[in-house]
């Protein structure tokens, strides 16, 4: 009896090379299109960092949105507006709202130009400015609940994200959160990684939260090693 994988299947040895050819390979199945690959070339000639989600990441949530029916969408983290394209594609053809917060103007003007290049402007809303101070403006002035919540922003807020992301949200209403295995770091205690910290305190507090339920998965592609937390909010 032999165990492992056939030689003809063990792959590169670089991990990290195997991550990029799976991803490659299931690229027909994700369908990527030109204007999302114009969004990350735009996003990249402005100097944009590149961290946002890989094509299979950004379909993920597409599905996700379209599997819950959602109406309404908020994302905590623009960036150069590639998640948020995915995101908006998932709207009803007949109504829809996606706000999505941005602290750097500077990329909050590419998104709005990738919005605007994919025909998605009217139904999305880049809100520029920290967005912990936005989401609690949308708590004060009792907006609608949002279906479905990205949040993709700096780690460290995640606790305050993740609550926010509570009081604005219905029964039944999907969290995202990204980033939240940081390589396999989230498992040290001894990190003292204010990202980790931020992770595991958001997590602490969904263990302990008597309104989600929720669960961790871990990633490896084009984006390294890393995952995501998905919670539900319950009645």
């Amino acid at each position: 009896m032999t165990t492992g994988a056939p030689d003809d299947l063990a792959g590169p040895t670089d991990p990290a090379a195997t991550w990029d050819a799976v991803d490659a390979y299931f690229g027909p199945l994700v369908g990527e299109d030109d204007v999302l690959a114009a969004a990350s070339e735009r996003a990249r000639a402005a100097g944009l960092p590149e961290i946002q989600v890989s094509a299979a990441q950004g379909r993920l949530l597409q599905l996700l949105a379209l599997a819950t029916g959602a109406r309404r969408v908020l994302e905590v983290g623009t960036l150069g507006g590639y998640s948020t394209i995915w995101l908006a594609r998932a709207l009803p053809p007949d109504g829809g709202t996606l706000v999505t917060c941005e602290i750097d103007p500077a990329h909050a003007a590419v998104a709005r130009e990738s919005l605007a290049a994919a025909g998605l402007s009217a139904v999305v809303d880049v809100v520029v400015g920290p967005a912990a101070d936005t989401l609690r403006r949308l708590v004060d002035e009792g907006t609608e609940p949002f279906d479905l919540v990205f949040v993709d922003a700096d780690k460290p807020s995640n606790p305050v994200y993740l609550d926010l992301a509570v009081r604005l949200s219905r029964p039944g209403t999907l969290v995202v959160v990204d980033n939240t295995v940081r390589g396999g770091a989230v498992a040290d205690p001894r990190s003292t990684d204010p990202n980790v910290l931020g992770v595991r305190e958001m997590v602490a507090r969904i263990v302990d939260h008597p309104r989600l339920d929720a669960t961790a998965v871990q990633t490896v592609g084009s984006k390294g090693y890393d995952g995501f937390v998905l919670a539900r909010v319950r009645g």
